[in-house]
């Protein structure tokens, strides 16, 4: 697995493994069981993509509020006098009319073969006030680049306030290979029929493989644990071999 250093200029928090809190921007702790209301967090693809990257915290103690204002950025924060220590400030500034950016504090490092990828943190999924920031997707080398960066966020719809508190993930990054070396490339015959007799045996088997998990929430939708529980088997398998 790769390893991912940090160098912190100035004022900042460290990065951490992203953390999904429940209750928090995940969701309330409402069990899996008839008469919940679903929550974000109950979907395990969801989970296991929002947990596999890493969260950048909003370090500052003053409270940074954006909108756009007659088609521009608009950025409200009491960042008190300049303290001198060689960095941008306020940190923020806007980019454009329709983007504002931010020097963030942060140098990290992966090895020459990945790259990290900066994107918008899991809970603006999640958000139903539109109050989190939207972080532009973006690849940074680090292995030729120690320079601390800057991170890009799109502005917030006219009507809408995009809220930066301490301690809050701002965006997330995720640690990928350099270079898209993918190959796109159509099943071939007997590979698409095995996939598609796996799924019907699947579908066949669902009430076996749901067992004691299926439930239906408060808008009617049913749900069931065939997915977690093939998975819980798929991890059990790869630690055994």
């Amino acid at each position: 697995m790769p390893v991912m250093k940090y160098r912190i200029h100035g004022p900042g928090l460290p990065p951490r493994p992203t953390q999904l809190p429940v209750p928090g921007w995940a969701g309330e702790a409402q069990p899996r069981a008839d008469g919940s209301h679903e929550q974000i967090w109950h979907c395990i693809p969801f989970s296991e993509g929002a947990k596999y990257g890493v969260e950048l915290l909003y370090p500052f103690e003053q409270e940074l509020r954006v909108t756009t204002f007659r088609g521009r950025v608009k950025l409200e924060a009491d960042w008190g006098p300049d303290p001198g220590n060689g960095l941008n400030w306020p940190p923020f500034r806007p980019f454009g009319e329709a983007f504002y950016s931010y020097q963030i504090v942060l140098d990290l490092l992966v090895e020459p073969q990945w790259a990290i990828r900066t994107e918008p943190h899991p809970r603006f999924y999640a958000d139903t006030t539109s109050s989190t920031p939207i972080a532009v997707p973006a690849l940074i080398r680090t292995s030729w680049w120690p320079m601390i960066f800057f991170v890009i966020f799109k502005a917030p719809p006219k009507g809408v306030t995009h809220v930066f508190r301490k301690g809050e993930g701002f965006a997330q990054v995720l640690v990928i290979p350099a270079e898209p070396d993918l190959i796109l490339e159509p099943m071939g015959e007997a590979e698409a029929a095995e996939r598609e007799l796996r799924s019907r045996r699947i579908r066949d088997s669902r009430d076996t493989l749901s067992e004691g998990t299926r439930w239906l929430s408060t808008t009617n939708t049913v749900f069931d644990g065939t997915y977690r529980h093939m998975l819980r088997a798929a991890k059990a398998r790869e630690r055994g071999a």
